[in-house]
């Protein structure tokens, strides 16, 4: 009993840390707004029910046009976030209108740190949802 208790221990060793998708990390697009310079302004609600703080959370959208076609890369820099909280972040999409804007694709998450461990995929944890006239796709 006491061998494979020990070998059961060694292995989860070997396994490595346990991943940090306890829960969800939702990303809401939740508003479009005009600025005055001729972009728009996007309202990102982050609802972090990951039981983890991440130091570290940066995102690159891809923003398409009416058209579908990609208009601009968008790298965005949400942290912190902290554990079991909602947190608003605002992100200016300069020289595009808010209605010109079809969809905004998740193209890479470049950064996920939870606070005081290793970076960590945190593409499989994270749930998108919207509520402006654009999708938000993964």
């Amino acid at each position: 009993m006491r061998r494979g208790f020990l070998l059961a221990a060694v292995l989860a060793g070997l396994a490595g840390p346990a991943p940090a998708q306890d829960g969800k990390l939702t990303v809401e697009m939740n508003k479009f707004e005009e600025n005055e310079g001729g972009g728009c302004r996007a309202f990102f609600l982050f609802r972090n029910q990951t039981g983890k703080t991440f130091e570290g959370f940066e995102m690159s959208l891809a923003i398409l046009d009416k058209q579908g076609v990609i208009d601009r890369l968008l790298s965005i820099d949400a942290a912190p976030l902290p554990a079991d909280r909602t947190t608003l972040k605002l992100f200016e999409v300069p020289e595009i209108a808010c209605a010109d804007i079809s969809e905004v694709l998740l193209h890479e998450i470049s950064t996920c740190k939870p606070q005081n461990e290793d970076p960590v995929d945190c593409f499989p944890l994270v749930t998108l949802q919207s509520k402006t006239t654009a999708q938000l796709v993964k």
